[in-house]
């Protein structure tokens, strides 16, 4: 472990001018005591770094050392090479680089380890895409991904959903996240994270302002905050249905991110759903006759209404309903 951690410290600064002993625990996870005593095992094994104290000090390595590491362990191959189904480089327009950077690496490994990494290759495929989510909008992310690398402050044209006239809005990016095959923009605004999703930026533009991210705040941790800050979000309407065991597995699939519990035994079984409003309860309508929402009361009374409504629409079977043209050739005298 230690071998791996002196290596682990060697590739950091060789990647950065200088890390502080501080950041070097956090990524590592031990303590800054520990950081210290590996600096000075690699001093003491010939590499030329050291420590500056101080506020603004740090750990480096002196001006033009660099050192060529190839020693990657069996399990780091493999990982490696899961990358390459990963999905998101496409959309980056980076899948003939990520296909160049496997080629050089898989030159560069130990030729015990490369039988092991083709076959991770082959053998593993990771889709990010869920289940029944359908075809998802176009989304060309070259500008995005181009413009969040500015260093400046972005002027955003941004279409909220349900409104067809986009909105304005100056912010501050952190960079891109994909979470389950949709690309979001993490930014600030007014010193506040904000989400936008990638499919309805109308139009990004760099301004001539300097980027104003929050000092010390990383993506990683702004997009934690979000992503809890939408995952915690307060359930408004707590709606009780029966489900037929028959159907459960897919209403699961599709309504179990919302379930406050596990389904109670019995067919149909019971559910309780949490949900931010009420007409998300109109997705139950799919399943038919198979759920049936108990309570609460106007849940029941908008659900039997839509339902009476498209009834009526399909009363006539035998030909198209109420203002639908017919298809076939027009009957003339």
């Amino acid at each position: 472990m230690k071998s791996d951690r002196l290596l682990s410290i060697l590739l950091l600064l060789q990647t950065r001018d200088r890390v502080s002993a501080a950041e070097l625990a956090k990524r590592l996870e031990v303590s800054v005591r520990t950081i210290y005593r590996d600096v000075e095992a690699l001093s003491a094994s010939g590499v030329p770094v050291y420590a500056e104290r101080g506020r603004h000090g740090g750990i480096a390595l002196l001006p033009g050392y660099r050192t060529d590491v190839t020693g990657l362990t069996a399990d780091e191959a493999r990982a490696l090479f899961v990358l390459a189904a990963q999905g998101t480089h496409s959309a980056l327009g980076l899948d003939g680089a990520l296909g160049s950077a496997l080629r050089k690496v898989m030159a560069a490994l130990p030729a015990p380890h490369r039988p092991a990494a083709e076959a991770t290759s082959r053998r593993i495929l990771v889709d990010p895409v869920r289940w029944m989510a359908g075809p998802g909008p176009a989304v060309d992310l070259g500008e995005l991904h181009t413009a969040v690398f500015t260093e400046r402050r972005l002027r955003l044209r941004y279409r909220h959903s349900g409104e067809s006239a986009p909105k304005t809005y100056t912010v501050d990016p952190y960079g891109l996240v994909a979470k389950a095959g949709i690309w979001y923009l993490v930014a600030d605004r007014r010193a506040r994270p904000r989400l936008f999703r990638a499919d309805r930026v109308v139009a990004v533009t760099p301004t001539d302002e300097t980027v104003r991210r929050r000092a010390g705040v990383e993506l990683a941790e702004v997009w934690e905050e979000l992503r809890r800050e939408v995952e915690q979000r307060r359930a408004d309407v707590l709606v009780t249905a029966r489900v037929r065991r028959s159907r459960l597995d897919m209403f699961l699939r599709i309504l179990g991110h919302r379930l406050t519990g596990p389904p109670c035994d019995g067919d149909p079984a019971t559910v309780e759903l949490a949900l931010t409003d009420a007409r998300e309860a109109r997705s139950v309508l799919s399943f038919g006759p198979d759920v049936e929402v108990i309570s609460p009361r106007p849940v029941r009374e908008d659900l039997a209404r839509i339902a009476a409504a498209t009834a009526e629409r399909y009363a006539d079977a035998g030909g198209p309903g109420p203002g639908t043209a017919g298809t076939g050739p027009a009957q003339g005298s």
